[in-house]
């Protein structure tokens, strides 16, 4: 049986260096069989979370935007990939704002249970990545039967193309696309 991938890519540019991680992790993963659905946060219209929490007894947020309708079809995946540009060696504004509003699924029924993250950062150093892979690691502990699967970091590439120039950071992405 194929896995189901929810690909998740926050980043605001189109043919960002985190969007051609995340591409490079979809072709490994089709290529092994699996079925994929790409989401981009960039058209997408995402409120803040109101901290409400009637989430947490209707299992349904009160805020009706994409969210909403993604939260769908992330539950269904076996695997979450998220693919974040680092901004202040964090997860980009949107990405952390969509984990926020993920609250319902956290006391529902969910089938993921592998999650990866794909980062590209301008620094190279790889410490820049550990704001994000914390703020990662703090969603995955939510959820019981999860586990952070892998990390990709793509260190040193600030402008939109210069992952292209990286063929062996987008081999990685797509081994540990094609391993899933």
């Amino acid at each position: 049986m194929s896995k189901k991938i929810c690909v998740i890519t926050t980043s605001l540019h189109g043919g960002s260096n985190s969007e051609a991680l995340a591409d490079a992790f979809i072709r490994g993963a089709v290529e092994a069989g699996a079925s994929v659905q790409k989401i981009g946060l960039a058209d997408k219209r995402i409120e803040f979370c109101r901290g409400c929490l009637i989430c947490q007894k209707t299992q349904k947020c009160v805020i009706h935007d994409d969210v909403y309708d993604m939260i769908a079809h992330i539950k269904a995946a076996d695997v979450l990939v998220f693919a974040s540009p680092v901004y202040f060696y964090s997860v980009s504004g949107q990405m952390k704002t969509l984990l926020d509003r993920l609250n319902p699924m956290f006391p529902s029924e969910y089938a993921f249970r592998e999650v990866y993250l794909l980062l590209a950062s301008a620094e190279k150093d790889e410490t820049a990545a550990e704001g994000s892979i914390k703020d990662i690691e703090g969603f995955v502990s939510c959820f019981d039967q999860v586990e952070l699967k892998g990390v990709l970091h793509a260190g040193g590439v600030s402008e939109g193309k210069d992952i292209m120039e990286r063929p062996d950071i987008l081999g990685k992405a797509y081994r540990m696309g094609k391993a899933v």
